[in-house]
């Protein structure tokens, strides 16, 4: 399972909130909604999210075994 927690830590450090995302990086609400439960996005969204954050793939995301969710 592919997890986003880490994107939470990232934008609290970086200082970028959901409503930033929103209005600055072209992210809609639907799209956080899928972010915030694990579901599956798209590659392009990926990227404007390491875009904004100035950041690494695995500075948003992390894969965790089926087994140990």
């Amino acid at each position: 399972m592919i997890v986003f927690d880490k994107l939470w830590d990232t934008m609290a450090k970086k200082g970028l909130s959901t409503y930033r995302l929103r209005e600055d990086c072209g992210i809609d609400s639907k799209t956080i909604r899928r972010l915030k439960a694990n579901e599956n996005i798209e590659s392009k969204t990926l990227n404007k999210l390491c875009s904004a954050l100035s950041c690494k793939i695995e500075d948003i995301m992390e894969y965790i075994p089926d087994n140990e969710a």
